[in-house]
């Protein structure tokens, strides 16, 4: 059974300063929305996050980038926040910017042991200045070194109290994966079932990646609605 916890201050409050945390999400689908916000009450500052972005200025890790509690990003995307724009650019914030399938590769190799890899993604760009670059079949590829985190913060949408995960639709994307590179992961998640309520063939995360388990309900922003008549 994983430690199911009632509420969220509980479920940040090993998380200290100078953390690296990984956060699932893409845009605003998916997002771990109230682990976010509570550590944003939290106040614990200094942060490696490792996400595909950032949020937005006014939700999503564009509240904990808004308290400058985050010191490092890497991401693949940061095109909708503001905030971030201006923080790169005053210096305040520092940046790691990768190509989306590398972050992608570079977190499931971190969550399977698998050290380093080799790419062909960002050869010949000013990514790979300084960087170790092989040849196989003929062709360049670049050396990326494996992501790991302290905590992996995740959202889902059933558990069991084994910790066995599924998600919702798109709100799959970095979740799988992040539940698997981090020490500890934590997940809020939207219902709990009984254990042997969810199919075996449709769990996508095995409960041995998970610690800790919190429920709740989500808001569910949509990042840039579009309407027509």
């Amino acid at each position: 059974m994983k430690t199911i916890l009632n509420s969220f201050a509980e479920a940040v409050e090993d998380i200290q300063d100078g953390a690296t945390i990984m956060v699932g999400g893409f845009g605003l689908v998916g997002i771990p929305e109230n682990l976010i916000l509570a550590l944003t009450m939290k106040g614990v500052k200094d942060l490696t996050v490792i996400s595909n972005n950032c949020g937005v200025d006014d939700w999503g890790l564009g509240l904990l980038l808004k308290n400058k509690q985050i010191k490092k990003m890497i991401a693949s995307y940061v095109g909708e926040n503001k905030e971030f724009e201006r923080q790169v650019l005053s210096g305040e914030l520092q940046v790691e910017l990768l190509p989306q399938g590398t972050l992608a590769e570079k977190i499931r190799a971190g969550g399977a042991g698998i050290p380093a890899f080799y790419t062909p993604a960002g050869v010949g760009t000013p990514i790979a200045e300084g960087r170790e670059i092989r040849r196989f079949n003929g062709k360049p590829y670049l050396l990326e070194e494996a992501l790991t985190a302290d905590f992996s913060l995740v959202r889902a949408y059933r558990a069991d109290s084994l910790g066995n995960l599924v998600y919702n639709k798109t709100a799959r994307n970095f979740n799988p994966i992040m539940a698997a590179a981090g020490k500890i992961t934590i997940v809020e998640v939207e219902e709990l079932v009984a254990n042997g309520e969810l199919d075996p063939e449709v769990i996508q995360t095995p409960g041995v990646y998970v610690q800790k388990l919190i429920i709740s309900a989500q808001q569910k922003r949509i990042e840039r609605l579009t309407v027509h008549d």
